[in-house]
């Protein structure tokens, strides 16, 4: 029985600075900066929203190097830098789970394969498609193993931000809705039909009830 849990949401933005811009005038409450992600030439900035749970908002980093392959959340592609030099917008999640290969083994939608990544004191394994494309439209999440009992949201200040439901539309939900059953998740996201693929995430805030 595979076993996965909600880890974060995934932000993306043309600059870090209009990301944090824009989640603290929803939420009141301003990220704070993370790190790079050398291998993927990107920078985040994260905001705690549970317990093992928070918010990443990232971006292009633009002192970093070009990666050898595309960069993941489909960061490359200039219609997404299109949407985001309008405004920031909730792209994906990401979902933990202990077994990230036998995860990926019984998911019916294909996440990717497992790379090995670190920053600071944190070492993680997290699927990545080759061509950095978003799994199920950004539906499906990516998969995420931290090797140990440590997580990120460790050093996070509590910011009174929590995720309330997280929720997609796709023209194909059943699909979607089978691949998550498989990795444990059918419970973590609520999945109906629509034509165009959209994901919400509601967050009780400092301000009120918000989505994203």
């Amino acid at each position: 029985m595979i076993s996965a849990a909600f880890d974060h949401l995934i932000v993306a933005a043309a600059t870090l600075e209009q990301g944090e811009e824009f989640i603290e005038s929803r939420t009141g409450v301003r990220p704070q900066r993370g790190g790079k992600h050398v291998a993927m030439g990107t920078h985040n900035s994260v905001l705690k929203i549970g317990a093992r749970a928070y918010l990443e908002v990232i971006a292009i980093d633009p002192e970093g190097a070009v990666p050898a392959q595309a960069r993941w959340f489909e960061l490359d592609r200039p219609e997404m830098q299109a949407q985001l030099r309008a405004t920031p917008r909730l792209i994906h999640w990401a979902a933990s789970t202990a077994g990230i290969d036998a995860a990926r083994r019984v998911c019916t939608i294909d996440p990717g394969p497992a790379h090995a990544m670190s920053r600071g004191e944190f070492n993680w394994q997290i699927t990545i498609p080759e061509d950095g494309h978003l799994p199920g439209g950004g539906v499906l999440p990516t998969l995420i193993a931290w090797p140990d009992a440590r997580h990120p949201t460790d050093t996070m200040p509590d910011t009174r931000v929590r995720l309330a439901t997280l929720a997609a539309a796709h023209p194909d939900p059943g699909r979607i809705r089978g691949a998550l059953a498989a990795l444990g998740l059918g419970e973590a996201l609520q999945v109906t039909f629509a034509a165009k693929i959209r994901l919400a995430a509601m967050l009780h805030t400092p301000r009120g009830v918000m989505t994203l």
